[in-house]
C-alpha cells in the first residue's frame, strides 16, 4: 500500500509539472560548486524543488530541480567531474573533484513497480539548487519525494 502511494504521487507530480511548464516564462541561471571549479546554467523556471528523503539525498541535502537535455550547459565539460552511481546504478551523481559538492545529476531509471504505473524515464537533468548563484530557496515550495520507499532492483556488489 506504501509503495503504491509512492509511485502515485510521483506521477501526479509529474502531470503537475508538465501542465505548468507551459505557464511559465524562462529565466538563465548560473551555478557553480564551492570553490568554483565546476559551473554550469540552466534555463528554467524554477517553481519548485524536489526534496528526496532516500539514503543519499537525505545524507546529502540537495534540493533538485529537473530540466530537460537541452536547458542545461556545461561550463566544465562533464569528464573533469568524479561521478557516483549506486543502488540500481542507473542515475549518475557529478561532483566537483576539489571540493566534492554536488551539482547535478542524471535521475535513474523507472523501478518496475513505477514502470508498470506508467512511469517513464527522464532523460535530462536533476540540477542541485543549492549550487545556484543568488537563488532565494525561501521563495519556491518544496516538494516531498519518497525515495526511501522505493524497491531497487537487485544489483551488483561494487568490485
Amino acid at each position: 500500500m506504501e509503495r503504491q502511494r509512492v509511485v502515485l504521487n510521483w506521477l501526479l507530480l509529474a502531470s503537475m509539472l508538465a501542465e505548468r511548464a507551459s505557464e511559465v516564462a524562462m529565466q538563465i541561471y548560473r551555478g557553480q560548486c564551492h570553490c568554483g571549479e565546476a559551473q554550469f546554467e540552466i534555463e528554467a523556471e524554477i517553481d519548485h524543488v524536489r526534496e528526496c528523503d532516500c539514503s543519499v539525498c537525505r545524507r546529502r541535502g540537495a534540493l533538485n530541480f529537473r530540466v530537460p537535455p537541452d536547458a542545461i550547459r556545461f561550463l566544465t565539460p562533464l569528464s573533469r567531474l568524479s561521478v557516483y552511481r549506486w543502488g540500481s546504478r542507473t542515475a549518475a551523481d557529478y561532483f566537483c573533484p576539489e571540493c566534492g559538492v554536488m551539482l547535478f545529476r542524471q535521475p535513474s531509471a523507472p523501478t518496475p513497480e513505477e514502470q508498470i504505473a506508467g512511469a517513464v524515464r527522464f532523460e535530462g537533468w536533476a540540477v542541485n539548487v543549492r549550487c545556484i548563484d543568488g537563488f532565494d530557496l525561501d521563495a519556491v515550495p518544496r516538494i516531498r519525494i519518497y525515495g526511501s520507499q522505493l524497491k531497487l532492483q537487485d544489483v551488483a556488489k561494487h568490485s
